[in-house]
């Protein structure tokens, strides 16, 4: 569990991350191990930093299966190609990583079982489970912690002048309320598109 958000505000997108593991009722606190929960992937159109919420086992998996992509199979410049990439993305997840796809008996589709939310100039992506992906406009967050962070960036983002503070205000909520997330955090910000022309 954890709190991870994405932010999209002034010409500038931000992505945050708490720094804390849990393993059942035993906490895996960033002064044990670098416990980094976004990871930048570079493609011919930038960089891209990828958060993730799931179980710990995603994290290794996705950042070695993303990163040894072709980058012409490797796109994530808008909805589409979001979709389009994780879809390549998901036998090879099962044949390589032997992902177990399989939650209920009645999902309509296999499951890729994480959430991620991407950040790049292009805008804000939220990945889940059969593939589905969102662009939002403003802002998001996954994980546990979502919910304070939701609430603390919805009473932020009117006033804030940066993205990444709306994010920073997100996570802080997530640190200060949820069991499951912890600071130190991690933010990451890229100018939008239309601002690196």
């Amino acid at each position: 569990m954890t709190t991870v958000v994405v932010v999209r505000k002034a010409g500038q997108i931000a992505i945050a991350a708490d720094t804390l593991v849990t393993f059942g009722d035993t906490r895996l606190a960033n002064r044990y191990e670098d416990n980094t929960k976004i990871f930048r992937i570079d493609t011919d159109t930038g960089p891209n930093y990828i958060g993730m919420a799931g179980t710990v086992a995603h994290f290794p998996v996705l950042r070695k299966a993303l990163g040894t992509m072709p980058r012409e199979i490797l796109q994530l410049g808008n909805k589409d190609e979001v979709f389009d990439t994780f879809t390549k993305l998901h036998p090879y997840l099962k044949d390589n990583f032997f992902l177990q796809t399989k939650e209920e008996d009645s999902d309509p589709y296999e499951s890729s079982q994480f959430s991620v939310v991407i950040a790049n100039a292009s805008g804000i992506y939220g990945l889940y489970s059969y593939r589905e992906v969102f662009e939002f406009k403003e802002f998001w967050g996954i994980g546990s912690g979502r919910s304070f962070a939701l609430g603390a960036m919805h009473a932020t983002y009117g006033r804030a002048k940066t993205a990444r503070e709306v994010a920073e205000a997100g996570i802080a909520a997530g640190c200060e309320f949820d069991r499951n997330s912890a600071g130190p955090w991690d933010v990451f910000t890229v100018k939008t598109k239309e601002n690196n022309k």
